[in-house]
């Protein structure tokens, strides 16, 4: 059952999608405080959700403000990611209520769960106009499925999209990406993407082409598709300000962009330098926008990842100004003490970087209401999402179109995807890539994945296919790092290259199960990736669990996720059937009962497990989806008590949005 509340006159979102009337009766559950709401924890209560937030699957212990940041450190200590997801799922304990919480508010929120008093949950809304939706049911799953059929079905891209994507910032010449590709295809490494990254424009312009770097993009397309490779192009969310360029010129003349209190367009800069910002909330600006892609569709791009768009903000003209100003006061001291240094001096510097008087000094129009923007910031990058995902539905009619994107809100879900953000290469950062997925996907996005190997820093060979060996089920499964970091393409690690090989190939041999376990959440809205407490909610050991994931309705996936280790602690709720994978022709298998075990898992292994009753489809791996064949399989399975075990496989073109047709389902039986 899902409960409407509503408190003054809050500011529309459009992030749910189903018709809730309006309750008058008291908010169960939750009690009223001064500033917000409040619930008692009990010692084993368990709170999911938030999406993209750190630490644990467990959010209890830290608190969180949901408000999109351009946050390129993602350590513990951090409040805020990309995306405002405002999503509860809160395990009240053992024999108690189970229930979510959803605040529909497009401004920051703030959470207190076990931070101040460890029994205390507390939420409140930075304005007191807000929506509230509490949702009770039979159990986690079920009160998931219902939050889901709340705010819509989640996006679906083509099928191609679940192939492995290499980018990196820094293909600055279509000679480059023709490297990229050859060398994946010397190495005999499957890859159905290569991403672009901002060189490919034009003075970092959106929707321009440099014309030296990439001399013919139509043809280059071509002829990487001509061979499995789709080319996906990012798009950033400043417009570059230029009065030759026409997206700029006809964006100003019509009135399109954010204003400043006096009626003139907001001004900041981003990697172009100045840039206008379009007011997505405006339904004929978001339809504006998406047209500017057909420019690169009818280069035949067929996928897209959209960034910078929270709106990232490195500077304003008139805070820059002021900053220069102090530091030439400065300049001119025989001394600069400590204080001054750091203060003014660093802290400066570093504060004219998505400083928050720079986003309380812009407007939109909202249904007419001029709106400043630091109300309604959140919902910026996913109304670039939804002006992209709705010019795609005009651009390429019936036609599925890759879209991910940084910044996002709950209701962009139903547009396209999320990356995880711009990550380091590190351990912790691959255990935080395990343990967002469930979160992330809880709140409505499905199709998501972290950088593989890490954005930033330099990763390692064993970093590489550690994550790797977790990435391969994750249904974005890119390879991207920034800039003057180490080159991280496969091919590069000569002593780890067999067993990457091994790994890429397993994922596509994999696809079968992931591609119908992803359609079946989309279109029926259950769980791609869940925690164990999700179905196993009377076992203390599994609802603690934090590192192992249900993959599906049959499989569950353990990773290792520290350097050097040879194997790993797993707790099993029930009994399952152990594939230990070099290959996937080279594993082992082992029946292990219920309880607590230490697995071995060598650097080139990746551990899968299958529950009772279940099969997992297996097809002969391709160098990308367009060359596989989901018709020859092969079931790994963990038969029931009976010997019988099944699944059911989802096939279809991968390309139309034919999604719910019943013969694209069959179900496969142990013979």
């Amino acid at each position: 059952m899902i409960q409407h509340f509503r408190f003054g006159q809050p500011l529309p979102t459009d992030s749910v999608v189903q018709e809730i009337p309006v309750s008058a009766g008291p908010v169960p559950f939750l009690t009223a405080e001064e500033d917000g709401w409040a619930y008692r924890m009990a010692p084993d209560a368990i709170v999911y959700g938030l999406g993209e937030m750190p630490r644990g699957i467990n959010k209890r212990g830290w608190h969180y403000v949901t408000n999109n940041t351009d946050e390129a450190r993602h350590s513990e200590d951090k409040l805020s990611y990309y995306g405002a997801h405002n999503f509860l799922l809160i395990d009240g304990g053992v024999g108690r209520e189970c229930f979510g919480v959803f605040i529909d508010f497009p401004g920051k929120v703030r959470y207190d769960i076990g931070y101040t008093e460890y029994d205390a949950l507390r939420f409140a809304t930075e304005e007191p106009d807000h929506e509230l939706y509490i949702i009770t049911g039979d159990d986690l799953n079920d009160i998931s499925r219902q939050f889901r059929q709340l705010i819509g079905r989640s996006y679906i891209p083509p099928k191609w999209a679940f192939g492995l994507a290499q980018s990196r910032f820094g293909y600055k010449t279509a000679e480059d990406v023709r490297e990229v590709a050859r060398q994946y295809k010397e190495n005999d490494l499957p890859l159905d993407m290569i991403c672009m990254d901002i060189d490919y424009m034009q003075d970092y312009a959106d929707f321009t082409v440099n014309k030296q770097r990439f001399p013919d993009l139509a043809a280059l397309s071509a002829e990487l598709k001509a061979q499995g490779i789709r080319l996906v192009p990012i798009i950033d969310a400043g417009v570059r300000i230029d009065p030759e360029n026409p997206v700029c010129a006809e964006g100003l003349a019509n009135g399109f962009f954010c204003t400043k209190a006096d009626g003139t367009p907001f001004v900041a800069a981003v990697w172009p330098g100045k840039a206008y910002f379009a007011d997505f909330l405006r339904p004929e600006v978001r339809e504006w926008f998406g047209r500017q892609y057909k420019a690169l569709t009818d280069c035949g791009i067929e996928g897209f990842w959209n960034d910078m768009n929270e709106p990232a903000l490195f500077y304003s003209p008139e805070r820059l100004k002021a900053f220069f100003e102090s530091m030439d006061e400065l300049s001119r001291k025989d001394n600069i003490v400590q204080d001054e240094f750091f203060g003014k001096v660093v802290g400066g510097a570093l504060g004219l970087m998505n400083a928050p008087e720079d986003y309380a000094s812009f407007y939109h129009d909202v249904d007419g209401q001029r709106v400043r923007h630091d109300r309604v910031h959140n919902l910026y990058g996913g109304n670039m999402t939804r002006a992209a995902g709705e010019a795609f539905a005009r651009l390429r009619p019936g036609r599925r179109t890759l879209l991910y994107s940084r910044s996002s809100f709950i209701g962009s879900h139903r547009y396209g995807g999320i990356w995880l953000g711009d990550n380091a290469s590190t351990w912790a950062q691959l255990l935080a890539n395990i343990q967002m997925m469930p979160n992330v996907q809880l709140c409505g996005f499905l199709y998501t994945g972290a950088d593989l190997c890490g954005f930033s820093y330099d990763t390692t060979p064993d970093l590489a296919l550690r994550w790797l060996e977790f990435g391969l089920f994750t249904p974005l499964m890119r390879n991207h790092a920034t800039d003057g970091s180490r080159m991280q393409e496969y091919y590069r690690f000569a002593d780890m290259l067999p067993a990457l090989r091994k790994m890429l190939r397993l994922r596509y041999a994999l696809l079968p199960y992931l591609y119908s376990t992803f359609m079946k959440a989309a279109l029926e809205n259950t769980s791609y990736f869940r925690p164990l407490g999700f179905d196993f909610p009377a076992d203390p050991d599994a609802r603690k669990v934090q590192d192992q994931l249900l993959l599906g309705e049959g499989v569950m996936v353990a990773p290792v996720y520290t350097q050097n280790a040879s194997g790993r602690h797993v707790y099993l709720p029930e009994a399952m059937k152990l594939y230990r994978i070099r290959s996937v022709d080279d594993y082992d298998t082992e029946l292990l009962p219920a309880g607590h075990h230490y697995v071995r898992c060598a650097l080139d292994e990746v551990l899968l497990f299958i529950r009772p009753g279940h099969a997992v489809p297996v097809a002969r791996p391709a160098s990308c989806t367009a060359q596989l064949d989901d018709t020859a399989l092969t079931l790994w399975a963990c038969p029931d008590e009976n010997g019988s075990a099944r699944c059911r496989m989802y096939t279809d073109d991968g390309e139309t949005s034919d999604f719910a047709a019943p013969e694209h389902w069959k179900t496969l039986e142990l013979n």
